[in-house]
């Protein structure tokens, strides 16, 4: 799945030596990590691109995994208010892989979501979860907003 991210208006700023960037969704200034990066880039994308609304984007929503808290980077809710997303986000240098996928897929033994996303903002990868045939459909684009209520996938191919 190949996401081209815009030139996206990020606010960016620098206190105590340190660069910060305004977060769309907390409403407050972030430490400007590489993984922060990814992140922001990712919620302007699905509010502007996507037009997911932003009252319906959680970041960092916390949850208890097999007894142990644990925060999604970002979560999506649908019209519904049920989670139906998962954004998994990794800095540039850190490779995707089934370690990557299978941390995403833990958050998701408690949300149960139909879709989850990883990326590292040079690659990205998204799938459909069927949780009654336990399977993954892997995705080439990421979901339309009104597909999140929906419970088959969006365009992809079984894997």
């Amino acid at each position: 799945m190949f996401i081209q991210f815009k030139k996206y208006p990020l606010n960016i700023r620098e206190e105590g030596g340190r660069k910060e960037v305004f977060d769309i969704v907390r409403k407050k200034y972030i430490a400007l990590t590489p993984e922060e990066w990814i992140r922001q880039h990712w919620l302007w994308y699905f509010a502007e691109d996507k037009r997911y609304p932003k009252p319906l984007l959680a970041v960092e929503h916390a949850i208890e995994v097999l007894g142990q808290s644990r925060r999604t980077d970002v979560t999506v809710f649908n019209r519904s208010g049920k989670p139906a997303l998962i954004l998994e986000c990794k800095s540039f240098d850190v490779p995707l892989s089934q370690e990557t996928f299978d941390q995403a897929a833990r958050y998701n033994l408690e949300l149960r979501v139909p879709y989850i996303i990883i990326s590292n903002g040079i690659q990205s990868y998204g799938c459909h979860v069927d949780l009654g045939a336990g399977k993954f459909i892997m995705l080439d684009r990421v979901p339309d907003f009104h597909e999140l209520d929906e419970t088959r996938p969006a365009a992809g191919t079984s894997a």
